[in-house]
Protein backbone atom coordinates (compact mmCIF):
# COMPACT_ATOMS: atom_id res chain seq x y z
CA UNK A 1 0.00 0.00 0.00
CA UNK A 2 1.38 3.80 -0.66
CA UNK A 3 1.97 5.59 2.96
CA UNK A 4 -0.50 8.52 1.72
CA UNK A 5 -3.41 6.77 0.17
CA UNK A 6 -3.49 3.17 1.51
CA UNK A 7 -4.48 1.95 -2.01
CA UNK A 8 -4.33 -1.82 -3.40
CA UNK A 9 -1.71 -0.51 -6.58
CA UNK A 10 0.49 2.24 -6.55
CA UNK A 11 -2.18 4.44 -8.58
CA UNK A 12 -0.92 7.85 -9.52
CA UNK A 13 -2.81 10.68 -8.84
CA UNK A 14 -5.79 8.69 -7.23
CA UNK A 15 -7.58 10.56 -4.48
CA UNK A 16 -9.19 9.29 -1.12
CA UNK A 17 -13.01 9.79 -2.24
CA UNK A 18 -15.28 10.26 1.21
CA UNK A 19 -17.85 7.74 0.01
CA UNK A 20 -20.97 7.15 2.18
CA UNK A 21 -19.03 4.29 4.26
CA UNK A 22 -15.82 6.02 5.13
CA UNK A 23 -17.73 8.86 6.70
CA UNK A 24 -19.39 6.00 9.00
CA UNK A 25 -16.42 4.91 9.65
CA UNK A 26 -14.96 8.05 10.64
CA UNK A 27 -17.71 8.48 13.19
CA UNK A 28 -17.64 5.10 14.52
CA UNK A 29 -14.06 4.95 14.97
CA UNK A 30 -14.04 9.04 16.71
CA UNK A 31 -16.53 7.61 19.02
CA UNK A 32 -14.83 4.20 19.94
CA UNK A 33 -11.49 5.74 20.35
CA UNK A 34 -13.10 8.88 22.10
CA UNK A 35 -15.12 6.13 24.88
CA UNK A 36 -11.85 3.56 24.87
CA UNK A 37 -13.89 1.05 23.77
CA UNK A 38 -14.01 -1.73 21.14
CA UNK A 39 -15.17 -2.00 17.37
CA UNK A 40 -15.73 -4.77 14.38
CA UNK A 41 -15.59 -3.58 11.05
CA UNK A 42 -15.95 -6.05 8.38
CA UNK A 43 -17.15 -7.11 4.73
CA UNK A 44 -16.29 -8.66 1.78
CA UNK A 45 -12.51 -8.72 0.42
CA UNK A 46 -12.07 -5.26 -1.89
CA UNK A 47 -14.49 -3.53 -0.37
CA UNK A 48 -12.29 -0.32 0.90
CA UNK A 49 -12.09 -1.25 4.74
CA UNK A 50 -8.22 -1.04 5.43
CA UNK A 51 -8.14 2.28 3.71
CA UNK A 52 -11.05 3.65 5.59
CA UNK A 53 -9.81 2.87 8.13
CA UNK A 54 -6.28 3.80 8.04
CA UNK A 55 -7.42 7.17 6.67
CA UNK A 56 -9.49 7.69 9.78
CA UNK A 57 -6.83 6.41 11.87
CA UNK A 58 -3.76 8.81 10.58
CA UNK A 59 -6.32 11.49 10.84
CA UNK A 60 -6.73 11.04 14.46
CA UNK A 61 -3.35 10.72 14.83
CA UNK A 62 -2.92 14.38 13.10
CA UNK A 63 -5.72 16.41 14.78
CA UNK A 64 -5.82 14.87 18.29
CA UNK A 65 -2.52 12.91 18.47
CA UNK A 66 -4.06 9.73 18.99
CA UNK A 67 -1.31 6.84 19.28
CA UNK A 68 -1.92 3.68 16.98
CA UNK A 69 -0.56 0.48 16.81
CA UNK A 70 -1.17 -1.78 13.72
CA UNK A 71 -1.03 -5.64 14.67
CA UNK A 72 -1.68 -8.06 11.92
CA UNK A 73 -2.30 -11.53 12.09
CA UNK A 74 -2.05 -14.25 9.00
CA UNK A 75 -2.51 -17.50 10.69
CA UNK A 76 -5.01 -18.76 14.28
CA UNK A 77 -2.61 -17.43 16.84
CA UNK A 78 -1.65 -18.38 20.48
CA UNK A 79 -2.19 -16.13 22.68
CA UNK A 80 1.99 -16.29 23.05
CA UNK A 81 1.99 -15.18 19.49
CA UNK A 82 -0.52 -12.02 20.36
CA UNK A 83 1.64 -11.31 23.08
CA UNK A 84 4.99 -11.03 20.95
CA UNK A 85 3.46 -8.98 18.51
CA UNK A 86 2.18 -6.18 21.35
CA UNK A 87 5.24 -6.10 22.59
CA UNK A 88 6.64 -5.09 19.02
CA UNK A 89 3.91 -3.06 18.20
CA UNK A 90 4.47 -1.26 21.80
CA UNK A 91 8.18 -1.03 21.11
CA UNK A 92 8.87 -2.48 24.54
CA UNK A 93 12.32 -2.49 25.52
CA UNK A 94 14.40 -5.41 26.18
CA UNK A 95 13.42 -9.27 25.54
CA UNK A 96 10.14 -10.06 26.30
CA UNK A 97 9.38 -12.20 29.62
CA UNK A 98 9.49 -15.51 29.49
CA UNK A 99 6.70 -16.19 31.78
CA UNK A 100 3.43 -15.56 31.06
CA UNK A 101 2.19 -13.94 34.18
CA UNK A 102 5.32 -11.75 33.92
CA UNK A 103 4.34 -11.27 30.30
CA UNK A 104 0.87 -10.14 31.01
CA UNK A 105 1.77 -7.51 33.82
CA UNK A 106 4.09 -5.63 31.45
CA UNK A 107 1.56 -5.69 29.07
CA UNK A 108 -0.93 -3.89 31.34
CA UNK A 109 1.69 -1.56 32.81
CA UNK A 110 2.29 -0.15 29.36
CA UNK A 111 -0.92 -0.29 28.19
CA UNK A 112 -1.79 1.87 31.30
CA UNK A 113 0.62 4.82 30.68
CA UNK A 114 -1.09 6.39 28.21
CA UNK A 115 -4.42 6.19 25.95
CA UNK A 116 -3.94 4.09 22.60
CA UNK A 117 -5.85 2.60 20.22
CA UNK A 118 -5.01 -0.85 18.67
CA UNK A 119 -5.80 -1.00 14.79
CA UNK A 120 -6.42 -5.30 14.78
CA UNK A 121 -5.89 -5.94 10.85
CA UNK A 122 -7.34 -9.63 9.21
CA UNK A 123 -9.29 -9.91 12.40
CA UNK A 124 -11.23 -13.13 10.75
CA UNK A 125 -8.24 -14.90 11.35
CA UNK A 126 -7.82 -14.98 15.51
CA UNK A 127 -9.37 -18.02 17.23
CA UNK A 128 -11.26 -17.74 19.99
CA UNK A 129 -7.88 -17.74 22.44
CA UNK A 130 -6.45 -14.44 20.88
CA UNK A 131 -10.10 -12.67 21.03
CA UNK A 132 -9.74 -13.88 24.52
CA UNK A 133 -6.90 -12.42 25.31
CA UNK A 134 -7.30 -9.01 23.92
CA UNK A 135 -10.46 -8.87 26.00
CA UNK A 136 -8.66 -9.88 29.04
CA UNK A 137 -6.14 -6.70 28.69
CA UNK A 138 -8.91 -4.72 27.55
CA UNK A 139 -11.24 -5.39 30.48
CA UNK A 140 -7.87 -4.40 32.75
CA UNK A 141 -9.40 -1.51 34.90
CA UNK A 142 -5.98 0.77 34.63
CA UNK A 143 -5.74 0.28 30.72
CA UNK A 144 -6.47 2.83 28.20
CA UNK A 145 -6.64 0.94 24.93
CA UNK A 146 -9.23 1.13 22.41
CA UNK A 147 -9.65 -1.34 19.90
CA UNK A 148 -10.43 -1.47 15.97
CA UNK A 149 -10.77 -5.07 15.11
CA UNK A 150 -10.99 -4.91 11.12
CA UNK A 151 -11.63 -8.18 9.05
CA UNK A 152 -13.22 -9.79 6.18
CA UNK A 153 -16.55 -11.19 5.75
CA UNK A 154 -16.15 -13.71 8.47
CA UNK A 155 -14.52 -11.50 11.07
CA UNK A 156 -18.64 -10.51 12.06
CA UNK A 157 -19.21 -14.48 12.37
CA UNK A 158 -15.72 -15.44 14.52
CA UNK A 159 -16.34 -12.98 16.68
CA UNK A 160 -20.34 -13.24 17.29
CA UNK A 161 -18.93 -17.02 18.70
CA UNK A 162 -16.90 -15.33 21.41
CA UNK A 163 -19.72 -13.83 23.32
CA UNK A 164 -17.39 -12.39 26.35
CA UNK A 165 -16.20 -10.25 23.47
CA UNK A 166 -19.04 -10.10 21.24
CA UNK A 167 -20.94 -8.15 24.06
CA UNK A 168 -18.19 -5.81 24.59
CA UNK A 169 -18.42 -4.96 20.99
CA UNK A 170 -19.37 -1.08 21.32
CA UNK A 171 -19.90 -0.14 17.56
CA UNK A 172 -20.59 -3.17 14.41
CA UNK A 173 -20.03 -1.58 11.00
CA UNK A 174 -20.36 -3.50 7.83
CA UNK A 175 -19.12 -2.51 4.69
CA UNK A 176 -20.85 -3.61 1.30
CA UNK A 177 -20.57 -3.04 -2.21
CA UNK A 178 -20.63 0.33 -3.99
CA UNK A 179 -23.94 0.71 -5.39
CA UNK A 180 -24.50 1.53 -8.96
CA UNK A 181 -25.50 5.09 -8.07
CA UNK A 182 -22.55 5.43 -5.42
CA UNK A 183 -20.37 4.03 -8.33
CA UNK A 184 -21.25 7.19 -10.95
CA UNK A 185 -20.76 9.60 -8.03
CA UNK A 186 -17.87 7.95 -6.59
CA UNK A 187 -15.49 7.02 -9.22
CA UNK A 188 -15.24 10.46 -11.19
CA UNK A 189 -13.53 11.68 -8.25
CA UNK A 190 -11.57 8.60 -7.85
CA UNK A 191 -9.11 9.41 -10.86
CA UNK A 192 -8.70 11.79 -13.51
CA UNK A 193 -9.28 8.77 -15.83
CA UNK A 194 -12.45 8.92 -15.06
CA UNK A 195 -13.43 12.45 -14.86
CA UNK A 196 -14.88 12.74 -18.16
CA UNK A 197 -15.96 9.41 -18.98
CA UNK A 198 -19.40 9.08 -20.28
CA UNK A 199 -21.40 7.57 -17.14
CA UNK A 200 -22.53 4.84 -19.35
CA UNK A 201 -19.25 3.68 -19.72
CA UNK A 202 -18.60 3.98 -16.26
CA UNK A 203 -21.30 2.04 -15.62
CA UNK A 204 -20.56 -0.37 -18.31
CA UNK A 205 -17.26 -0.97 -16.55
CA UNK A 206 -18.74 -1.51 -13.11
CA UNK A 207 -21.83 -3.98 -14.56
CA UNK A 208 -18.79 -5.88 -16.85
CA UNK A 209 -15.89 -5.78 -14.11
CA UNK A 210 -15.44 -4.14 -10.84
CA UNK A 211 -19.30 -4.61 -9.06
CA UNK A 212 -19.07 -2.04 -7.03
CA UNK A 213 -15.59 -3.31 -5.51
CA UNK A 214 -13.12 -0.71 -4.97
CA UNK A 215 -10.29 -2.83 -5.41
CA UNK A 216 -11.42 -3.97 -8.78
CA UNK A 217 -11.55 -0.38 -9.43
CA UNK A 218 -8.45 0.46 -8.78
CA UNK A 219 -7.27 -2.71 -10.62
CA UNK A 220 -9.34 -1.40 -14.02
CA UNK A 221 -8.71 2.39 -12.99
CA UNK A 222 -4.66 1.05 -13.70
CA UNK A 223 -5.27 -0.69 -16.94
CA UNK A 224 -7.68 2.25 -18.04
CA UNK A 225 -4.85 4.45 -17.47
CA UNK A 226 -2.27 2.33 -19.37
CA UNK A 227 -4.32 1.77 -22.73
CA UNK A 228 -5.08 5.67 -22.35
CA UNK A 229 -1.34 6.23 -22.43
CA UNK A 230 -0.42 3.78 -25.13
CA UNK A 231 -3.29 4.35 -27.34
CA UNK A 232 -2.96 8.20 -27.08
CA UNK A 233 -7.05 8.83 -26.08
CA UNK A 234 -7.87 11.60 -23.98
CA UNK A 235 -11.34 9.16 -22.57
CA UNK A 236 -11.96 5.33 -21.94
CA UNK A 237 -14.82 4.13 -24.52
CA UNK A 238 -16.39 0.50 -24.61
CA UNK A 239 -13.26 -0.80 -26.77
CA UNK A 240 -10.73 0.31 -24.43
CA UNK A 241 -12.47 -0.95 -21.45
CA UNK A 242 -13.01 -4.37 -22.82
CA UNK A 243 -9.12 -4.49 -23.86
CA UNK A 244 -8.52 -3.46 -19.42
CA UNK A 245 -11.22 -6.17 -18.85
CA UNK A 246 -9.09 -9.26 -20.68
CA UNK A 247 -6.50 -8.73 -18.18
CA UNK A 248 -8.45 -9.44 -15.30
CA UNK A 249 -9.48 -12.37 -13.81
Amino acid sequence: MTAPTYQYVDLPDASIVTTRALLTARENITDTVAARAMMCIHGGAGFGKTLAVNTCLRELEGSRGEEVCKVTFRARPTARAVRYELFDALNLAGEPPRHPSEFDRLLKTALAERPRTFLVDEAQWLNGEAFEYFRYLWDEPATQVAIVFVGGAGAHTVLRREPMLSSRIFIWQQFTRLTPAEVLEVVPLFHPVWADADPADIAFADEQAAHGNFRAWAQLTAHTRTALERTGRTRPDQDLLRWAFSRLA
